[in-house]
C-alpha cells in the first residue's frame, strides 16, 4: 500500500467507525490487486468482479473485527479467498445439478420442458436450494451450510419455490 503508516492507521480507525470515504480510500489503494486475484481465480471477468464486490461488503460490514490497521490489506484478500471459494462451490454445485437434470431430462423429454419452465419460475436461490433438496437429496441444514444462510430460511425458501411450481404446473394445493 502507498499509503503511509500514519494515515493508514487514521484512515483504518475513520472506517471502523463506519466512515465510508475513509474505507473507500483504503480500498482504492488495492482494488486493482483485488480484482487482478479474483480474475486468476475465478477465470471470468463477471464473476471476479462479483467477488470482490461481496468481498467490499463484507469488509466494510466487518470492519471493525480489523484488529491491526497495517494487517488491512491481508485482511481484504482472506475475505476475498472466501468469497472466491463460496461463489467456486456453488458453481461446482450447479454444473452438477445442471448435469444431473440433463440425464433426467433426456429420458423423457415432455417432462424436461415442463420442469424447465416451472423452474425459470423460481428466484436463482429458489431453483438452487430445489435442486439440492430434490436432485442433490441435501438436508435444509446442509444446503443452509453450503450457501451460509438458516436451515429455517432453506426451509421456507424451498416451501415457496414449490409452491411456484406447482402453481405453474396447475397443481397448486386447494386448502
Amino acid at each position: 500500500m502507498d499509503i503511509c503508516s500514519k494515515d493508514l492507521k487514521l484512515l483504518v480507525r475513520q472506517a471502523k467507525k463506519g466512515s465510508a470515504s475513509a474505507f473507500s480510500a483504503l480500498y482504492e489503494e488495492i482494488h486493482m490487486d483485488l480484482y487482478r486475484f479474483a480474475l486468476y481465480i475465478m477465470k471470468q471477468p463477471q464473476d471476479a468482479e462479483d467477488a470482490v464486490s461481496d468481498a467490499v461488503v463484507i469488509a466494510f460490514e466487518k470492519m471493525k473485527s480489523l484488529k491491526k490497521p497495517e494487517a488491512f490489506k491481508n485482511w481484504m484478500f482472506q475475505i476475498l479467498v472466501n468469497c472466491c471459494r463460496k461463489k467456486l462451490k456453488i458453481q461446482e454445485q450447479i454444473e452438477e445439478i445442471q448435469e444431473t437434470a440433463k440425464e433426467g431430462m433426456e429420458a423423457d423429454p415432455e417432462i424436461s420442458v415442463s420442469l424447465r419452465e416451472a423452474l425459470a419460475q423460481l428466484t436463482d436461490e429458489e431453483r438452487m436450494i430445489i435442486a439440492l433438496a430434490v436432485l442433490g437429496g441435501y438436508k435444509s441444514s446442509e444446503i443452509g451450510a453450503q450457501l451460509g444462510i438458516p436451515a429455517a430460511t432453506v426451509r421456507s425458501k424451498q416451501h415457496r419455490g414449490l409452491q411456484k411450481m406447482k402453481a405453474f404446473l396447475g397443481e397448486e394445493d386447494e386448502a
